[in-house]
């Protein structure tokens, strides 16, 4: 009898031990989904900051090409290269809303394109004597700001979580740029007012409106908090007015035929492919 007794007691001990411990996971759980439910509940919003780096393939027929090749064969034993690749360096901040989508505002500066020729050349300009000029320079650079819609198809950014697993994305943007292009001073450049060569140049300048479609991927890391992106798309972007103007008003352009009517249009569209490191928060 004795001995019933404490296997008896034995087994009560451990089966309210279970149930015990049972009722503290189950109490434990609710108590998690409870915060979990208030922290949702308490941050709303999702956004994100950004940095990246871009190399856009300029496409290979445009006129800065064209005006290479002319200017080329003005210039005794220097060539001007061609337009090839533009890198650019940016930032990003965004704000997910409506779950699947991602709207963002930034900015990206290129890197100079073009060169500086080394040691003193002999220009024959067509319409006039040739001169030495001493490292000719021809560099265009490129600053612009944008804004974007990116839609998320699955894999979606989450309030709190951020990206969880590899999510993909499909977007555009559209912005406004502004380029500088500095071409040596006694280059052969033409008055759109009286069609007569100028000499006396100073830095080329245009604005322009930039489009793009692109598709991206978003992978998280284990490192920070940060994720990892990458978008491959096509940029229209057509600088159709570079110029600059004299002291009266008129308009002088560089050409890619030795006429006015060769007006260069720096067309920089092409294939872009961006790197990027993102920070997701919420509050």
């Amino acid at each position: 009898m004795r001995s019933f007794m404490a296997v008896f007691a034995a087994f009560l001990i451990v089966f309210c031990g279970a149930v015990t411990s049972s009722a503290n996971d189950r109490e434990q759980e609710l108590v998690d989904r409870f915060l979990k439910r208030t922290q949702e509940k308490h941050t709303k919003h999702i956004g994100f900051a950004s940095v990246n780096f871009s190399i856009d393939r300029i496409n290979r027929n445009n006129d800065y090409n064209a005006f290479a090749d002319y200017t080329s064969e003005h210039l005794d034993g220097a060539n001007l290269s061609w337009l090839s690749n533009g890198m650019s360096i940016g930032g990003e901040v965004g704000l997910v809303f409506k779950n699947r989508f991602a709207w963002s505002i930034g900015g990206e500066y290129w890197m100079k394109m073009g060169e500086s020729l080394t040691g003193d050349v002999n220009y024959d300009a067509p319409l006039a004597t040739s001169t030495t000029v001493r490292e000719p320079k021809s560099e265009i650079s490129v600053l612009g700001f944008s804004t974007g819609v990116q839609y998320y198809p699955f894999q979606h950014p989450k309030v709190v979580e951020g990206i969880t697993g590899l999510s993909f994305r499909v977007g555009g943007t559209a912005g406004f740029y502004m380029a500088t292009w500095d071409l040596w001073q006694e280059h052969e450049s033409f008055n759109l007012v009286t069609s007569q060569p100028e000499y006396d140049n100073i830095a080329f300048k245009g604005t322009a409106l930039g489009v793009s479609a692109n598709v991206g991927a978003d992978l998280p890391t284990n490192f920070l908090g940060l994720v990892m992106s990458a978008d491959l798309g096509y940029q229209m972007l057509n600088f159709g007015n570079v110029a600059w103007y004299n002291s009266n008003d008129e308009e002088i352009v560089a050409s890619y035929n030795g006429k006015s009517s060769g007006r260069v249009d720096l067309d920089l569209s092409g294939i872009r492919g961006k790197l990027e490191v993102k920070k997701f928060f919420s509050w």
